[in-house]
């Protein structure tokens, strides 16, 4: 399911304006992602938590050749699904 997918959806079931439904969407995002990388984690109850996480560096190996090569440390976004979210997708 895209995004235009969820706003259609909603938009049809409300009867509100797409482009109202796509602004409110589209803003909700982005405060997750502002939230993310201000290093705050996002709790949304019964959903799930987004959270940034920091990966240690480490040695990888190249595929085609084979050649160890240093892979930096990072951080990355994780999601951890939510109760009512782990009940609905067993």
């Amino acid at each position: 399911m895209t995004k235009k997918e969820i706003v259609l959806q909603i938009a049809n079931e409300t009867g509100l304006k797409q482009v109202d439904v796509k602004l409110v969407t589209q803003r909700v995002l982005d405060m997750i992602i502002e939230a993310l990388a201000g290093g705050e984690t996002v709790e949304l109850r019964n959903f799930g938590i987004f959270k940034v996480k920091s990966r240690r560096g480490r040695m990888g190996r190249n595929p085609r050749t084979g050649v160890t090569v240093p892979v930096p440390p990072k951080k990355v976004a994780v999601f951890k699904p939510g109760l009512i979210m782990k009940q609905k997708v067993k």
